[in-house]
Parts: C-alpha cells; sequence; structure tokens
C-alpha cells in the first residue's frame, strides 16, 4: 500500500492536485520519552510528472511537518491525463503512486 494518496479536483480550466503523504519527517533535534534525540528520516525529493513529464521537482528538509499535504495548480490537466508522485527521503526509502484525471 502507498503512503501517498493524490486526488485531483477541476477548477475554471485547471486542474488541482492534492497529495497527502504519510511519512513521520523527523528532523533530528527532537527527543522521544527517555531524552534520546530521534534520529532525522525526512522527504529530501518530492517529483510531480504529468503524462511522463516532470513538471515539479522540490528540494526539501527536515522542517516539514509530519504527513505533509502538498497541493498544486496544473493548468494542461484532461481528464484522462495521469500524473505521478514520488518522494525520496534521507534513508533512502522511496515510494511512488499514480492518478488518472477524472
Amino acid at each position: 500500500m502507498s503512503s501517498i494518496k493524490i486526488r485531483t479536483k477541476r477548477l475554471e480550466g485547471n486542474t488541482q492536485i492534492r497529495t497527502l503523504i504519510t511519512h513521520p519527517m523527523e528532523n533530528g533535534r527532537n527527543k522521544d520519552a527517555q531524552g534520546i534525540y530521534i534520529p532525522a528520516h525526512y522527504i529530501k525529493e518530492l517529483l510531480i510528472e504529468h503524462n511522463s513529464h516532470l513538471i515539479i521537482r522540490c528540494n526539501m528538509a527536515g522542517s516539514i511537518s509530519k504527513n505533509p499535504y502538498f497541493d498544486f495548480l496544473l493548468k494542461d490537466g484532461k481528464i484522462g491525463d495521469t500524473v505521478t508522485v514520488t518522494w525520496k527521503d534521507n534513508l533512502g526509502a522511496t515510494d511512488s503512486e499514480e492518478y488518472i484525471i477524472e
């Protein structure tokens, strides 16, 4: 099961892409109940593709909240087009989800 949820919505001829990613987004500066630092674990790169063409590349760091939500506006999105969201984190994990615009 993917950690990425994608939803789209038509808005005045454009397409709104909404994503919710399940990820701990630890920055490495928080402590657990025993006072031990929790190791950094965050998404460092987010890629958005429209019909296999890269349209957004976000380089991120640990200051983004847990389970981040992202919202983008696509000007050329049409029903049947494919949107792909992929992330990579600082520990080497990755996930990807594909969504067909309805």
